[in-house]
């Protein structure tokens, strides 16, 4: 595989951006090709067969496109896909998990909170994960019912994107949590809104960081990390409207290319 060939990406929408970001600060000259499913979107609600053929599709038109390797930014196609995907693809395959186990050896209050979504808290990987490590903690688990489709619309800021997250965060406030773990890709961008409502003391965790250091650790062992330091080619694509995706890569708009494409 020619180590200039662009590592994939795919999200179901535009949250895997946030993943996207993280991945593209550490390997700044990795060329990269990212698909927003967004026709799709949210993941969280379908059955585990549709998110298993929804990521089968996007992860052979990223091979198609030559990927030398796949990034599933997505909680609930990785919790319902991954094993698949390794299995039946000779690329390798990188996912992303609610970070349960750090939340678990930081807390002092012994109560954590999860916002994640249906299809990512009712899978067995989150569920052996949660036991491995949170067994005997006060974990709350709340769906965020609401919130993709409005992240989806660019609603970041709106009075229903408040109204809603005052009302999911309530449960976690009341047993004193000390963290909170994203357990969604389209959820760091709510950020900004979660340090507001939620208490000084609770920390707020998402997977970004660990995610992007995976991926060079396995570029690096495989011998695929990019040495040229030439300008990247940066594409995106989406099978919706594209005025989100453009939206929150606002900062990257004279790197970047932003296409729609029937997928």
């Amino acid at each position: 595989m020619n180590k200039e060939a662009p590592i994939g990406i795919f999200d179901s929408g535009v949250g895997g951006t946030s993943i996207w970001k993280e991945i593209h600060a550490l390997l700044p000259f990795e060329n990269t090709i990212y698909l927003a499913d967004s026709r799709n979107a949210p993941y969280g609600y379908k059955s585990a067969q549709e998110i298993l053929q929804l990521s089968i599709k996007n992860t052979e038109q990223l091979l198609k496109m030559g990927c030398k390797i796949i990034v599933v930014a997505c909680n609930t196609a990785t919790t319902n896909a991954i094993d698949y995907l390794r299995k039946n693809y000779n690329v390798q395959i990188i996912g992303i998990e609610p970070a349960i186990k750090p939340a678990a050896l930081q807390t002092t209050t012994k109560s954590i909170g999860i916002l994640a979504t249906k299809g990512t808290l009712s899978s067995a990987l989150f569920h052996k994960t949660s036991q491995a490590f949170a067994k005997d903690l006060k974990v709350v688990e709340v769906i965020g019912e609401g919130l993709v489709p409005l992240i989806e619309k660019g609603a970041l800021k709106s009075p229903q994107m408040t109204a809603l997250l005052q009302k999911l965060l309530a449960p976690m406030i009341a047993v004193n949590i000390d963290h909170l773990v994203l357990g969604c890709s389209h959820y760091p961008y709510l950020i900004p809104q979660l340090v507001k409502l939620l208490p000084k003391s609770v920390k707020i965790i998402d997977s970004g960081g660990a995610v992007a250091r995976h991926t060079q650790r396995l570029l690096i062992e495989n011998k695929l990390l990019n040495t040229s330091e030439t300008e990247p080619c940066l594409e995106f694509f989406s099978n919706s409207k594209t005025d989100t995706l453009a939206l929150l890569l606002n900062l990257y708009k004279n790197k970047i290319n932003i296409t729609n494409l029937n997928f």
